[in-house]
């Protein structure tokens, strides 16, 4: 901020996860800017563009950062959004730390590095610690995820829940208050865990409070499978990525699928409607069921060819032959000679092409049931060789 002329003058700080982050030795991303004292016209005649919906937020006329007023928050209704907000210039810093969530969260740092900490964020990083800022915690139903999620983040490091924060999420859970979050919400901070170091963390940590219970109750139907389910968080096939983006994309959606691919496919649906899911994750869970399905039938008994052929038919491996890469990397988790043969059957029904027998004189639904017949002898030859 040294030298910037459109914030001379101004009592800006540094707040939230930058000054957290940098304390933990974690990689910082974002900054978050709190301007107290000031009003929405001075920001304005400064050149800054608003941007805030709900509080006065303002672009930095050449950074494009994110500037915020200080504030202060008011429970009126139901849900992270009931919230009466008051912006002025008359709120001060301290103001507007305690309407945060974790003491880790409401630190703020002055140009100069001068720490400002009055709920002992400092003190709850060195223990390890996520502690609630207040008893106005209960007040917003979304901390209580958001609190699952930074455990997810920082469990590695050692990271626990403060019992009376829990205590707290606890009673966010009885409360009714959950049912008031917006599926958009729940699904965005459970896309964000999926991503973190520890995601398991992230679900057992909204078990523990009950709020699984409300949110997602089909996975604790069984809480076994969900334990074994849990565990399988860690176990990924590696599919191929062009890039950061789509590699950190394909970490979330496989983590979902492994999470789901035991519940059977009404409860899958039933919770992708719920949280309004992104396609790609229904597909890919609905991919990995089938693939965890085929697997545990070549357990109990040699597969059919009609098993393996509905199999492929069911993940649409001949229209979308970049699919059974990666279920064929997630076979070969458990079952690599089971991969390795399935592969090979492909191959060999895939090498039968529609246009051949389109030059035989099959048409139309003759032409689909001969292919289909090929395909299934095809991949009995596979099956019943050495």
């Amino acid at each position: 901020m040294s030298g910037d002329r459109f914030l001379e003058g101004l009592e800006v700080y540094c707040v939230g996860g930058a000054v957290r982050d940098a304390r933990l030795g974690w990689p910082v991303v974002d900054h978050d800017w709190v301007v107290v004292g000031a009003s929405v016209e001075e920001m304005t005649r400064r050149g800054f563009t608003p941007v805030g919906r709900d509080f006065p937020v303002f672009l930095h006329p050449v950074t494009h950062e994110e500037y915020a007023l200080a504030r202060t928050e008011r429970k009126r209704g139901h849900g992270y959004t009931g919230f009466v907000v008051h912006a002025s210039p008359e709120v001060s810093l301290e103001d507007d730390l305690a309407r945060r969530d974790l003491t880790i969260n409401a630190m703020a740092e002055a140009a100069d590095g001068t720490l400002t900490d009055p709920f002992q964020g400092q003190q709850d990083l060195a223990a390890k610690r996520l502690r609630h800022v207040s008893p106005a915690f209960v007040e917003d139903p979304l901390r209580v995820l958001r609190t699952a999620r930074f455990l997810a983040r920082y469990r590695g490091l050692g990271f626990h829940i403060a019992e009376d924060t829990q205590a707290l999420m606890r009673e966010l859970a009885e409360s009714g208050e959950l049912a008031h979050l917006v599926a958009e919400r729940v699904w965005t901070e459970t896309e964000k865990a999926l991503g973190e170091p520890s995601p398991a963390a992230y679900f057992t940590a909204l078990d523990d409070c009950g709020a699984l219970d409300v949110l997602m109750p089909e996975l604790v139907v069984d809480r076994e499978a969900l334990s074994v389910a849990l565990d399988r968080l860690h176990r990924l096939p590696a599919p191929p990525s062009d890039g950061a983006d789509d590699e950190a994309s394909d970490l979330r959606r496989w983590r979902w699928a492994r999470l789901l691919e035991h519940l059977e496919e009404g409860d899958r649906a039933a919770l992708a409607e719920r949280l309004k899911l992104p396609k790609a994750y229904a597909d890919l869970a609905r991919q990995a069921s089938r693939t965890r399905a085929l697997r545990l039938d070549s357990e109990a008994a040699p597969l059919a060819a009609a098993q393996v052929l509905g199999w492929l038919d069911g993940i649409d491996a001949w229209r979308r032959d970049e699919r059974l890469a990666p279920q064929l990397a997630l076979l070969s988790l458990d079952a690599p000679e089971l991969a390795r043969r399935l592969d090979e059957a492909y191959r060999a029904a895939q090498a039968i092409a529609p246009k051949a027998l389109l030059e035989e004189g099959f048409k139309g639904k003759a032409l689909g049931d001969e292919l289909a017949r090929r395909r299934l002898a095809s991949i009995q030859r596979v099956l019943s060789g050495p």
